[in-house]
């Protein structure tokens, strides 16, 4: 299971808040585990996360201005050796816990309401991960509204310690090279690097199982429509809403729960090691390396829905009214 994204409310692609029910939205279905309440323990300058079982540095911003990538990474390296906190496992987070952090009813910063942390800076933050489409750049977030992007190694953002292996609800991340700031690889031992700790769920083998025309991922237990390249597209948002609703009612493939992924479940789908598609070798998908709406809206401006770039793996947002973006539905087993 997947968490849930932490939107409640819905809104029209005009940005205006708007019923739930029968919308199609993210609001409507709340798919995912429910986060614990409180969600947050506070341990003196640590932060446990009781949804993931990460604990992170209660001062989200250590070093106290932004560094390279490869300058936070060897930060991280300096904290250990000085037993920062009272302990030597401190590290970047890779892409995915970086992401867990994120409530996407919130902004400025982008972090469940009423969260414990200090010097939140609404700028980015690093990453462990390295962005596959192009290893001199790694992937980064935003925390005023939580885009996710990649940014050259050798630009300046901020860096936040976490600590622990989780609880097993938050996924490998797929990606197991590691690089260096040029973008060469280079041996994972000690580089502090996603591609050293690989912290995460392992992913089953094989991933996906092909039901007629769903598939089945084994690792989230969702499932996908097979060919969503046959569907019309470019879409606007509400037609990528009526699209999957459509599915839904005609019980397309037999499945009768068809709708829009939340951006949790698009991104999901991703493997940090790929590019254009950014998805797992041998994936048995008929899907262009194009644009995906989702059902969440951003709610940094309430006309933007949230989109995954499945070329490169980015999580941004599209302008609803737009024919920008094309549909790839989901059904829960």
């Amino acid at each position: 299971m997947l968490p849930r994204t932490g939107q409640r409310k819905c809104f029209d692609q005009h940005g205006r808040e708007t019923a739930c029910r029968g919308s199609g939205q993210d609001g409507e279905f709340l798919s995912g585990l429910r986060w614990p309440d409180p969600r947050f323990e506070v341990q003196g300058a640590v932060v446990h996360d009781r949804l993931t079982g990460l604990a992170w540095s209660r001062d989200a911003n250590p070093a106290g201005y932004p560094l390279t990538w490869t300058e936070a990474l060897a930060a991280i390296a300096s904290l250990n050796d000085k037993r920062h906190l009272g302990a030597t496992d401190w590290r970047l987070p890779n892409r995915i816990e970086l992401r867990s952090l994120m409530d996407y009813e919130t902004r400025k910063p982008a972090l469940p309401a009423g969260h414990p942390f200090e010097k939140v800076f609404l700028g980015w933050y690093w990453s462990s991960t390295t962005a596959a489409i192009n290893p001199t750049y790694a992937w980064y977030v935003h925390m005023e509204g939580a885009r996710m992007f990649y940014g050259r190694k050798d630009q300046y953002c901020l860096y936040w310690p976490v600590r622990g292996v989780g609880n097993g609800l938050l996924r490998q991340s797929g990606q197991i090279l590691c690089y260096d700031e040029s973008g060469t690889v280079i041996p994972c031992t000690g580089c502090g690097q996603d591609g050293e700790f690989r912290h995460g769920r392992p992913w089953p083998a094989p991933r996906f199982e092909v039901l007629g025309e769903a598939v089945r991922d084994r690792l989230t237990r969702l499932c996908w429509l097979r060919r969503p390249a046959l569907l019309p597209g470019p879409l606007t948002w509400s037609q990528a809403l009526d699209l999957a609703a459509g599915l839904r009612h005609r019980k397309f493939g037999g499945i009768g729960s068809w709708r829009l992924p939340n951006l949790n479940e698009l991104e999901s789908l991703v493997d940090c090691a790929a590019h254009t598609p950014a998805l797992a070798a041998g994936h048995p998908f008929e899907v262009n390396p194009e644009g995906f709406w989702s059902a969440t809206t951003s709610f940094f401006e309430t006309d933007w829905a949230w989109v995954l770039y499945l070329d490169k793996g980015a999580c941004g947002v599209g302008h609803k009214p737009g024919r920008s973006f094309f549909a790839w539905p989901v059904a829960e087993e």
